[in-house]
């Protein structure tokens, strides 16, 4: 049995779809390409798909990376992106409805296993990164393994706003206490979002005062706004703390607003903070 193995709903649902969208060649073709275990079962569409995922979850060494591949050509179609607006003009291609929705009940059934996808077939267990893994990332400064962390943040707007929020929101002080300790800097007292933040961008000279161009400026000063934001969106509607006595109305679309907004603010810092390495003497 694997550390990771696939639960009997999550091998349902998606035995249950390809076999309907997939022919015998097709599906053959997908799970070997994806690296599933064994030679392709008898029967039909759906027991050979059923069959080849059950295999997979007991001898594959990784079965959600398997899974991964063999999910990734559908969970990563624009056309399935649940912000996608169809055109009128455009044709409408086979299965359409039927991907979305698959695509909508994959990602429900990973929530309840405690399990993330992210684009380019990742599946991986858990709503976060643990922080020494992501401390590694930042240091070694591993860009795609970051955007990455971000993408996991997004895929939960839709079922899990606040986690969402949350780890975004963690990501970027995770970046902004790092940059500290490795640079020597006085770690505020106050460890929160907005204090390490602000630590960071005076030594990367990132306050207004010391930015010439007008346009510029104007651009990085919102960048204060965006993560003052972050930081309190964490606070009231955040998974990380309680309501209280309102609740906090959050809703996917804020959610991805400021997953989106955290993501940009990490790579311009992260980038900055390379560039002042480089140019060092």
């Amino acid at each position: 049995m694997t550390a990771s193995p696939l639960s009997a709903p999550l091998i349902a649902i998606t035995s249950n779809f390809v076999s309907s969208v997939e022919t015998h060649a097709s599906l053959d073709s997908l799970f070997m390409y994806a690296g599933a275990h064994g030679d392709p079962p008898e029967g039909s569409k759906h027991v050979k798909a059923l069959e080849w995922l059950r295999a997979t979850n007991r001898h594959a060494a990784d079965p959600l990376k398997v899974l991964g591949k063999i999910v990734e050509g559908y969970m990563d179609d624009p056309l399935t992106d649940p912000n996608y607006v169809d055109e009128p003009w455009k044709a409408v291609s086979p299965n359409l409805e039927a991907k979305r929705e698959f695509c909508r009940k994959f990602k429900e059934v990973l929530a309840r296993d405690g399990s993330l996808y992210a684009r380019g077939g990742v599946i991986t267990k858990g709503g976060a990164a643990p922080s020494k893994t992501l401390a590694q990332l930042i240091k070694g400064r591993d860009f795609p393994a970051i955007h990455r962390e971000f993408d996991r943040a997004a895929e939960t707007v839709d079922i899990r706003p606040r986690e969402a929020v949350s780890a975004a929101s963690n990501i970027l002080e995770s970046i902004f206490k790092i940059y500290i300790e490795d640079n020597g800097l006085p770690m505020p007292d106050k460890q929160d979002l907005q204090p390490v933040f602000k630590v960071v961008r005076s030594d990367l000279g990132l306050d207004p005062g010391s930015i010439e161009d007008e346009d510029l400026k104007r651009i990085i000063s919102g960048l204060f706004s965006v993560v003052d934001g972050i930081g309190a969106l964490r606070t009231h509607a955040g998974s990380a703390h309680s309501e209280g006595r309102k609740s906090y109305k959050l809703e996917p679309r804020h959610a991805r607003l400021a997953v989106n907004a955290a993501h940009s603010v990490a790579s311009f810092v992260l980038e900055t903070w390379d560039k002042r390495i480089a140019t060092k003497p």
